[in-house]
């Protein structure tokens, strides 16, 4: 765990430590569209190159990308999704339906299931099968002396 001894230990906060970065997360979206390469992901998110080569690094270190040579001379890489990074999917579509219901007059991309109808994320309990709205879930911590107000 990487949060400080002073503020609540979070996952979120571990994690946006990795993903929680603009160009990173438009940098994954690039991937799951089947954008591999440095120059096609840096035209399609706008990013500066250094920042971009910043914002690869990371994501590669961090184990969400991998780097996979498709040119040896001279050496040029395409970025690919690792396990860890292809879990993260789910995660943009639920940012884009978000950004499509309140930010955008109409939903400039839209994903098509594999049973035809247009998607429409949700999340779903594993051991119900229910659609989980913010009413349903409370936290149950984990960490002894956390609470809903904070540390005890």
């Amino acid at each position: 765990m990487t949060a400080s001894t002073t503020s609540r230990p979070c996952s979120i906060a571990d994690a946006l430590g990795v993903i929680g970065e603009k160009y990173s997360l438009l940098v994954l979206r690039e991937v799951f569209f089947g954008v591999h390469r440095f120059d096609a992901i840096a035209r399609n998110i706008g990013c500066p190159r250094d920042v971009l080569n910043a914002r690869l690094r990371r994501l590669v270190d961090a184990g969400v990308l991998e780097k996979v040579l498709y040119n040896e001379r001279p050496a040029r890489y395409e970025y690919h999704a690792t396990a860890a990074g292809r879990e993260l999917r789910p995660v943009l579509l639920m940012l884009m339906r978000w950004g499509d219901r309140h930010l955008a007059d109409m939903p400039p991309t839209v994903f098509q299931h594999s049973c035809g109808a247009d998607l429409d994320p949700a999340v779903m309990c594993r051991a119900c099968g229910g659609e989980v709205h913010v009413t349903d879930v409370t936290p149950r911590f984990q960490v002894p002396g956390w609470t809903a107000e904070g540390a005890a």
